[in-house]
């Protein structure tokens, strides 16, 4: 399979159009209609319906394999590109919204940075290709577990922090003033969801090991103080670090909130 083929079906996909792909690619689009078509030719079956467009069953499945594979493909150059680079004399930081704890702020004090906040999923990818040096990403775990990371490429992984998790409710909200709460227990509670901004849904499904925890209010973004402004409002739960907006602490499962650093460079090992 020809990975300049497979780039241009992506884009296709994506952008629903064959000039808009054209535009995006540099190609013209009798040139991306040959591509599609050579493609489609190679492996016997019909990616895209053209009126309008968008991929075809086979076509979808081969999307689930095409974003690991060009990522992949784009890691092993940033790698090279890396290794043969003159050392850089600022860093490019990668940060998830709630991985700049206290602690990774000051292991960062000493160099001279450029941070950008992006989603998880970003924060990953650019590392990966090289549009960072190095990043910190987020989530939940059980105590001392690593996060469970996408593997887009080799890469040193420390742990940063640690610390307890807690459900933000509404102002007056009857359970506000408990000790603790079984995250199983807000199953049928409505949430927010806020999967850049906050814990993922599905991450709590996973922890609870239930098909809960549904959205009432979807949120998009990576703002955390409209997403605690909008569960405090009543609008639906958020689980947070418990540094971010208090809350009362998850007793049930035991769940930290940890924070990852990730990268090649030195830094790392002074964590």
């Amino acid at each position: 399979m020809d990975l300049h083929l497979l780039r241009t079906f992506v884009a296709v996909a994506r952008q629903g159009s064959f000039s808009h792909a054209a535009a995006e690619l540099g190609y013209t689009q009798s040139a991306v209609s040959q591509h599609i078509a050579a493609l489609e030719s190679d492996l016997g079956a019909t990616l895209l319906s053209r009126r309008p467009v968008a991929p075809t069953t086979v076509g979808e499945r081969l999307l689930e394999h095409a974003g690991p594979l060009l990522l992949r493909l784009d890691a092993a150059r940033a790698d090279i590109v890396r290794m043969t680079a003159p050392p850089a004399t600022r860093l490019a930081i990668g940060v998830s919204p709630l991985a700049m704890s206290p602690s990774a702020a000051a292991m960062l004090a000493p160099f001279d940075l450029t941070v950008e906040v992006l989603s998880r999923e970003d924060v990953l990818a650019g590392v990966a290709t090289g549009s960072f040096d190095a990043g910190l990403v987020d989530g939940i775990a059980a105590p001392t577990d690593p996060l469970n990371l996408a593997d887009i490429r080799p890469h040193q992984t420390v742990s940063v922090a640690e610390q307890p998790v807690a459900v933000i409710l509404p102002d007056g909200h009857p359970l506000s003033g408990r000790a603790g709460l079984r995250l199983g227990d807000l199953a049928d509670s409505r949430w927010i969801d806020a999967p850049d901004a906050g814990i993922p849904l599905a991450q709590l499904r996973t922890m609870s090991r239930s098909d809960g925890f549904r959205a009432s209010l979807r949120y998009t973004g990576t703002d955390v103080l409209g997403l605690v402004a909008l569960a405090r409002a009543g609008h639906g739960l958020t689980l947070l670090p418990q540094s971010v907006a208090g809350g009362v602490p998850i007793s049930a499962p035991s769940l930290v909130h940890r924070v990852e650093a990730i990268g090649d460079v030195p830094w790392l090992g002074q964590a």
